[in-house]
C-alpha cells in the first residue's frame, strides 16, 4: 500500500463516508483549505493510479467510490506506524502512549482483558 498525502488521507475519509461521490460532492464535504475542483479532481485521480479508488463513468462524468476499506487501511497504517516508531513492538508504542498520558490504568486493563479472552 502506497503512503498517502494528507490530504490524501483526508480526501478518503471523505469517500468512506460517503461510500460514491463525483468531485462535487467531494468538495462541499471538504472542511478547512478547499482546494480548486481540477486539483481535487487530480487528487481523486491520484489514488484511483495508487489503488485505493475506482470509478464508474457516466458520460464526462466519473463517480469515484473507494476499493481499500478503511479497516485495510487502518492496519496498513498502524503496521507501518509501528515498524517505523516503536521498532515494531506493540510494547513500546502502548509504553509510549502510557508515559504520554494518552491511555489509562483501565483502557490498558481491558486491552488485557481482551487478549486473554482471545
Amino acid at each position: 500500500m502506497q503512503k498517502l498525502t494528507n490530504k490524501e488521507e483526508e480526501i478518503m475519509h471523505i469517500l468512506w463516508k460517503l461510500e460514491k461521490a463525483f468531485v462535487k460532492d467531494v468538495l462541499e464535504e471538504v472542511k478547512d483549505d478547499k482546494p480548486h475542483y481540477n486539483t481535487l479532481s487530480t487528487i481523486i485521480r491520484n489514488l484511483e493510479e495508487k489503488g485505493y479508488v475506482s470509478h464508474n463513468a457516466y458520460g464526462n462524468t466519473h463517480q469515484y467510490y473507494p476499493i481499500i476499506t478503511k479497516e485495510e487501511y487502518r492496519k496498513g497504517f498502524m503496521s507501518n506506524a509501528i515498524e517505523n516508531y516503536f521498532g515494531n513492538s506493540y510494547k513500546s508504542m502502548i509504553s509510549f502512549f502510557a508515559k504520554e498520558e494518552k491511555i489509562s490504568a483501565e483502557e490498558l486493563r481491558e486491552i488485557l482483558d481482551m487478549i486473554e479472552k482471545k
